[in-house]
């Protein structure tokens, strides 16, 4: 599979994942979709997203997790890809790492 169509599956699962989040959630929390993982079969999809208030970050990813199938109809009714992968969500470790290294980066200035 050429890494450039991976890049555009990637690319329109973010943006439907933002949208969706964005209408249905109850926004008691700011959902933040910040990458998406594709399987090498295009299969699967894991988007990650950050949470903020962190307090928040359970409720949001099982929210997320309940709505799989909700958003798995939300992609096949407003993209126009042809084979839906199974879609998981996780909260982003790795952005949150950066975000804490930031922060400590910044203390020691």
């Amino acid at each position: 599979m050429p890494a450039n169509r991976n890049e555009k599956i990637i690319k329109i699962v973010k943006s439907a994942a933002a949208d969706f989040l964005q209408r249905e959630s109850n926004g008691a929390s700011l959902i933040t979709v910040t990458d998406a993982n594709l399987s090498n079969d295009e299969k699967y999809a894991t988007i990650l997203f950050t949470v903020l208030p962190t307090e928040k970050e359970q409720a949001a990813l099982e929210f997320a997790k309940r709505m799989r199938s909700e958003f798995k109809e939300y992609v096949k009714t407003h993209t126009k890809l042809g084979k839906i992968p199974l879609f998981d969500f996780a909260i982003d470790l790795g952005e949150k790492h950066r975000q804490k290294i930031d922060l400590i980066s910044l203390k020691n200035k």
